[in-house]
């Protein structure tokens, strides 16, 4: 066949029969311009739009109410049904059409992140990054004090929140995909992205060091966390940054979505919150504005006040423990493979698979293990310590530039966003590396940190079982440490000021209870049925506890006759509080232990052959074989 011959259109067989050929028409679909620019489009483009993905029938109704590209984030399924579109299968299938033109932009920009590999994100998503506010995050580290003591730990908050923001769109395209029927829309995975994405932008220096500890010593009685300043930030992020039109032109409708994306970080606006859930509130008043009681189980995805599984998390420990050299034992992927929404009461919510309940439980041992090998190590604790001391005695003598040329210190740069975008990990080398006088003790500290000549561990306890001690009374313990004198005479005399401790929470994310009674599931014979599961149904190795608190006790003082001095008095402290036996308290105070008659009783469980080893032992021994031979 000749070239020409092979470019003359198709052509069919008349119904004769008699071998001549009949043009069949070709259907011509006028060219629809590039999807990304579709507020541009006028009338035709979206009738072309409809043509080309089978929807002809409705051109006709978009052209006689002139909907242009503009409006069509903005169609509801109520609305296309005002417009004459009859059946509900077909009005699904069209806004789902059109939700493609949002979910799938053309310019979207690819991360290379080390967790989780190549990585697309919408181009708003792109603007909200390309700007100061985010920017900052870059320079302010992920674990704070940790990386002190684990060289890897050097990653920050902007690539932990840019996971955060890949994870929320990962779990709600795949609730989307997974289940039409919830009707989730472009704006709600765009919202859900923004809030993952934003949820950080809030932390101070160090990171939780700035909201845990330096803010509480310089700003008494201010109830103040950084997801409060997170809003404050997002809300001078959009303004200074002028996006209120380009979150339109992504079909957002404001300010209903920015409440929603606010909502998420924070929760509900007027804070009616009972137990610390967000769905499951004792009033029958919905407390939420951004999104109807319908869609309460996207207020799960990033924040989960209900059970404390949350993309936030799957992205810090996978993160964490890639940078800590930690083991994690929790898999993200494979939850969002089993995730569906199912009805609760009056509530949809997301549940797992009956099967991963062992998986969960890994999860919340994970966290158990960051915190007990990274988060609340001791030398970890201790050098935040010390950097929160140099914050506190430098921050009268920090002048920070905000809004309109206003000053302010470092504890008062909450109060203005301007202030606080300038307010980074860098106030570290500011302190160190400046030439004010009154800036010396603090720097003296901060030199003490560089050079390893930090404050001397003392030991470790724990409070009864059945014991909380709250944050008022630790806050006076250094003065119990203090006046803890043994009666065995003391070369050196230590007061409150010696002391440092540290309480530490450590649980499962709900204090004393366990989050697992929180989640629903569901199983494969009827998915759409939750239920719960009981710990004893999973397994009897499981903890019977979830919560403790551990007491560290640190001295300032580091000679060692004061060192030595300031581990007797712990152990008299530990003896007069019936807290639990420091682990060599033995060594450091063997004149004190026996002391206390429960220290020194032997184990049921212990090994006989380590008891023999012990002196005290074969004063039993010799005593038990003396009443054997009186009885003979």
């Amino acid at each position: 066949m000749s070239q020409s011959e092979s470019r003359k259109r198709p052509r069919s067989r008349s119904p004769s029969g008699a071998g001549r050929y009949t043009m069949i028409p070709e259907k011509r679909v006028p060219p629809v311009r590039l999807e990304s620019n579709y507020g541009d489009w006028d009338v035709e483009d979206v009738c072309c739009f409809l043509r080309k993905h089978g929807f002809e029938k409705f051109e006709q109704l978009f052209r006689d109410e002139k909907l242009s590209g503009i409006t069509l984030p903005y169609l509801t399924e109520s609305e296309l049904e005002q417009l004459g579109v009859s059946t509900l299968g077909e009005r699904l299938k069209l806004i789902n059409c059109i939700d493609v033109l949002w979910q799938k932009p053309i310019d979207t920009k690819v991360f290379n992140d080390p967790i989780h590999g190549h990585i697309e994100l919408h181009p708003l998503l792109v603007r909200i990054i390309d700007t100061p506010q985010f920017q900052r995050l870059r320079f302010i580290k992920q674990l704070g004090g940790t990386y002190f003591v684990y060289p890897g730990a050097s990653h920050n908050r902007f690539e932990h929140s840019i996971g955060v923001g890949y994870l929320a769109g990962q779990l709600v395209k795949v609730l989307a995909e997974r289940q039409p029927e919830l009707q989730i829309n472009h704006r709600d995975i765009l919202c859900v992205q923004i809030a993952g994405l934003c949820h950080d932008l809030g932390h101070g220096p160090f990171s939780h060091l700035f909201d845990g500890k330096f803010i509480p010593l310089t700003r008494k009685g201010l109830k103040w966390k950084h997801e409060d300043a997170s809003l404050s930030m997002f809300e001078h992020l959009i303004k200074s940054n002028r996006l209120e039109g380009v979150l339109m032109s992504h079909g957002l409708q404001l300010p209903d979505d920015l409440v929603f994306i606010k909502e998420q970080i924070r929760g509900p606006i007027t804070e009616a919150k009972s137990n610390n859930e967000a769905c499951n509130t004792r009033h029958s008043e919905w407390p939420y504005k951004g999104r109807p009681r319908e869609k309460c189980f996207l207020y799960e995805i990033v924040a989960n006040k209900r059970n404390g599984i949350d993309v936030d998390k799957w992205d810090y420990f996978a993160r964490d423990c890639h940078h800590l050299g930690i083991r994690n034992n929790f898999d993200f992927a494979r939850f969002l493979k089993f995730a569906r929404v199912c009805e609760v009461g009056k509530k949809k919510l997301i549940c797992a698979r009956d099967k991963e309940v062992g998986d969960l439980y890994n999860m919340f041992h994970t966290r158990n293990t960051l915190h007990r090998k990274a988060y609340q190590h001791r030398v970890s604790n201790i050098i935040e310590s010390m950097i929160t001391e140099a914050l506190v005695l430098a921050d009268p003598h920090i002048e920070i530039s905000g809004t309109n040329g206003k000053l302010y210190t470092i504890s008062t740069a909450i109060d203005d966003m301007e202030a606080y975008t300038k307010l980074t990990d860098e106030i570290f080398q500011q302190i160190l590396n400046s030439s004010k006088p009154e800036l010396k003790p603090a720097q003296e500290i901060l030199n003490n940190i560089i050079c390893r000549k930090l404050y001397k561990w003392i030991g470790l306890t724990q409070p009864e079982a059945e014991t909380t001690i709250q944050p008022e009374e630790a806050s006076e313990m250094n003065h119990q440490v203090a006046a803890a004198i043994p009666l065995t005479p003391l070369d050196v005399q230590l007061t409150p000021g010696d002391f440092v401790v540290n309480v530490v929470q450590m649980d499962y994310g709900m204090e004393k209870q366990n989050p697992i009674n929180k989640v629903r599931f569901y199983c494969k014979s009827n998915p759409s049925q939750a239920f719960k599961i009981r710990k004893d149904q999973v397994s009897r190795l499981l903890p019977e506890r979830f919560t403790e608190q551990l007491i560290q006790v640190y001295c300032k003082k580091t000679d060692g006759q004061s060192v030595e001095a300031a581990k007797k008095h712990f152990v008299q402290w530990c003896i007069n509080r019936n807290f639990t036996k420091p682990r060599d308290g033995d060594v450091v105070a063997p004149e004190l232990t026996p002391l206390k008659p429960d220290w020194n009783a032997d184990s049921s469980d212990s090994d006989d052959s380590d008891a023999k080893d012990d002196p005290r032992f074969h004063g039993h021994a010799n005593s038990d074989k003396a009443k054997m031979q009186l009885f003979k």
